[in-house]
């Protein structure tokens, strides 16, 4: 108000919408745009920079492939997980939605030695919980993730394979780099198409709207309807079963 500002456009994901809408309620001309790498945000099929993020990834992937395998390593990296996993040909991949077992795990590495592939790349997703933890109580369950001695889920899942293998393990964590670089094109074109949308709700004063993509088509909702909700991963959405189908295993079966 004291710039004498027309509306403020928040670009962010689940916790910069959540305040986004709280300004709303207090009379403020506000239009969210949904940018997040993880892809997260209850209301829209996508965010922009979560893409980007997964081709940084993707690339990580790609770069290990090769010393994987001559050196005949597992190798445990961290990202964005699902779509960075498939692309990039990961043979475990490990969500928090799916919790995982470690015997699952490494009796999906076994196969693959077992096979004459002497390599196994897993990835890893930030929140990845073994089952004995996630079927916890919540509040014993926060309690255990909390007091977690472990810096990552990579690091701890290194440390538990050594006890089922001699296999030299190790980890690469990709980090801060999924958020840097160049957007890529899917990236650019899509946030063109927001910023468009976001002009034309101030243009007809329809404040309050988060801007999203649904149906491979750019709208809007109230930002209340997305405030404070997260959007998961399901275990019955068809990405996982075909990711299944192409071999990978999510250490839960």
């Amino acid at each position: 108000k004291k710039l004498k500002l027309d509306c403020l456009c928040v670009l962010g994901g689940n916790g910069s919408q959540k305040t986004a809408n709280l300004l709303s309620e207090e009379g403020l001309n506000v239009i969210g745009l949904p940018k997040t790498i993880d892809n997260d945000l209850w209301g829209t099929d996508m965010t922009f920079g979560f893409q980007s993020a997964v081709d940084i990834a993707t690339q990580t992937i790609d770069c290990i492939h090769t010393t994987a395998a001559s050196h005949n390593r597992i190798f445990i990296v961290g990202w964005i997980t699902l779509h960075a996993g498939i692309a990039g040909g990961a043979d475990v991949i490990l969500l928090p939605e799916i919790p995982y077992d470690i015997d699952k795990v490494y009796k999906a590495i076994d196969k693959r030695t077992k096979d004459n592939k002497g390599f196994t790349i897993v990835a890893v997703a930030e929140g990845a919980i073994p089952k004995e933890i996630a079927e916890l109580p919540k509040k014993k369950r926060k309690e255990a993730i909390a007091n977690n001695p472990y810096p990552s889920v990579a690091y701890e899942l290194a440390d538990k394979l050594k006890a089922y293998t001699t296999q030299d393990i190790r980890i690469a964590i990709p980090g801060h780099t999924q958020r840097g670089g160049s957007p890529d094109a899917y990236d650019r074109v899509i946030s063109s198409r927001f910023g468009a949308k976001a002009a034309e709700l101030i243009k007809a004063k329809d404040f309050g709207k988060l801007v999203v993509f649904l149906d491979n088509k750019v709208t809007a909702i109230p930002l209340s309807e997305s405030a404070g909700k997260l959007k998961y991963v399901s275990p019955d959405d068809d990405i996982i079963s075909e990711a299944r189908t192409l071999g990978i295993s999510f250490g839960d079966r």
